[in-house]
């Protein structure tokens, strides 16, 4: 892929990665992860100070699916609508080849269903990518959120 071409296709699966999460189509979801994944959600101050604890790990896709399954089965969460408003995304080199990088910003506004809605996390998304055909797909995201403090279940994927 030339770089046009990654740049597009970085910002097709972000763009992707949004709006599945907000239509609530999490199964499709699944579909924008490689196999070996890796899905982690971590405090800013723990990534500044290395330290290594996670909100959240999933360390395949098989995990995340379970996640997924759990959220529709078992958990008991704010009903709640998401919308991500995801910001520019940059590409960084990578040392390994047929990997890209990316970073963007995001924040996750959620909407109760009596029609509240408010600023539910926001943060950053450092993602490595790899060619799956002509498309890219996460084989790992690291989503970095501000605050250590998340308002309620973390039930949805950031």
């Amino acid at each position: 892929m030339t770089p046009a071409e990654v740049r597009q296709a970085a910002q097709d699966l972000m763009d992707e990665y949004g709006e599945r999460i907000d239509s609530d189509r999490l199964e499709d979801w699944l579909d924008l992860f490689t196999e070996d994944c890796t899905y982690r959600v971590m405090p800013r101050e723990n990534v500044e100070q290395n330290l290594p604890a996670p909100l959240m790990l999933c360390t395949n896709k098989n995990q995340l699916r379970d996640r997924i399954v759990a959220l529709r089965r078992a958990n008991e969460f704010n009903l709640h609508y998401d919308r991500h408003v995801i910001g520019g995304i940059r590409i960084r080199p990578s040392p390994s080849a047929g990997l890209w990088r990316i970073e963007a910003s995001y924040a996750v506004f959620q909407t109760t269903l009596e029609g509240q809605s408010r600023l539910f996390s926001v943060g950053r998304y450092y993602d490595t990518l790899r060619a799956d055909g002509e498309t890219l797909l996460f084989c790992e995201k690291l989503v970095v959120v501000d605050s250590f403090s998340i308002p309620t279940l973390l039930a949805t994927p950031l």
